[in-house]
């Protein structure tokens, strides 16, 4: 096995084990990372959005909208679920991309009492742009490990995300 230098985890780990050698710190060797992999990423994507005027919650608003395909339309409803939003913190992000220009509402035609909201041309221009722009980045953070072993963590994280969400 390859002898990797101390990550901060590592000292984090090191430092239990010395006040309490009982303890099995294997979880925390995976979640430590897994967390502070997070908040860094996190980090990144929050400044590759920001070159288009928006923060990572109105990307996941615009990037749900153009997953969905043509016509890029979705209830605040359907919205709020995928991005596992409150209905009033929906509110205020979908007011903010309106203002911008970047999405519109108006009545569902097939629900008198409902709304839809969708991309605007304009949505859709600064959502593709930023998609590739937050890819890049997340590719960048992928290039110290081979191709091989980013497809390898990729499985791993995925039976151990199913694992949790039984």
């Amino acid at each position: 096995m390859t002898e990797h230098p101390k990550d901060p985890v590592d000292v984090i780990i090191d430092q239990w084990a010395v006040v309490r050698p009982d303890l099995d710190t294997a979880g925390m060797e995976v979640f430590g990372r897994v967390f502070r992999l997070a908040r860094a990423m996190g980090d990144r994507m929050e400044q590759a959005y920001a070159r288009f005027g928006i923060s990572r919650g109105e990307f996941d608003a615009l990037a749900t909208l153009r997953r969905s395909g043509e016509p890029y339309t979705l209830s605040p409803r359907q919205l709020s679920a995928t991005l596992m939003l409150t209905t009033g913190g929906m509110t205020g992000r979908l007011d903010k991309l309106e203002r911008a220009g970047l999405l519109r509402r108006s009545p569902d035609p097939h629900d008198r009492r409902g709304l839809q909201v969708t991309l605007t041309e304009r949505g859709l221009e600064l959502i593709d742009e930023a998609v590739g722009a937050g890819l890049a980045a997340q590719t960048e953070a992928l290039s110290s490990l081979a191709p091989e072993r980013a497809g390898q963590l990729a499985d791993l994280l995925r039976e151990l995300l199913a694992g949790t969400e039984r």
